[in-house]
């Protein structure tokens, strides 16, 4: 389904209506974030983690402690990474899931790379970086009414 909006004249609206985004626009919207909500499985369970993160590249990068359970949890792991913005006001905001897999950055370029990035983080995590991948990412806007695409 399509309504207006989108680089042809018309978006790409889901049977719910809300707008379905590119891979381009979900990374855009990511990239302008700095806390996402990373899904992991630990022993066996759902957790859901809040966390500082940086996209770099098509990757995001997340801090840790050492042995702490996002340590332990995600190593070589398929995870699901969460980021939205919502305004409980205006009834608008957009979310970009996204499904990868997690590893320790362990290159030492990569760590010199990363170290130089402005990785905002609340806690003391300071010993290991986790990069998850970008394989799947989906994304869904839903504008306020009267608002434009553009002001989201």
């Amino acid at each position: 389904m399509a309504g207006p909006g989108s680089d042809d004249g018309y978006m790409e609206l889901d049977r719910n209506g809300l707008e379905v985004l590119d891979r381009a626009e979900c990374l855009r919207l990511v990239a302008a974030s700095t806390l996402g909500r990373l899904a992991l499985s630990s022993g066996a369970l759902p957790l859901i983690l809040p966390v500082n993160f940086l996209l770099d590249r098509d990757r995001i990068i997340v801090r840790t402690s050492p042995g702490s359970k996002l340590d332990a949890a995600v190593a070589n792991a398929v995870v699901a990474f969460e980021v939205d913005d919502i305004d409980a006001l205006s009834h608008s905001g957009w979310s970009v899931s996204i499904t990868g897999l997690a590893r320790e950055v362990t290159d030492p370029a990569d760590v010199a790379h990363i170290a130089a990035l402005p990785l905002a983080h609340w806690s003391h995590a300071d010993g290991h970086v986790i990069a998850i991948s970008t394989d799947l990412v989906s994304g869904r806007r839903l504008l306020a009414a009267g608002q434009t695409r553009s002001a989201s």
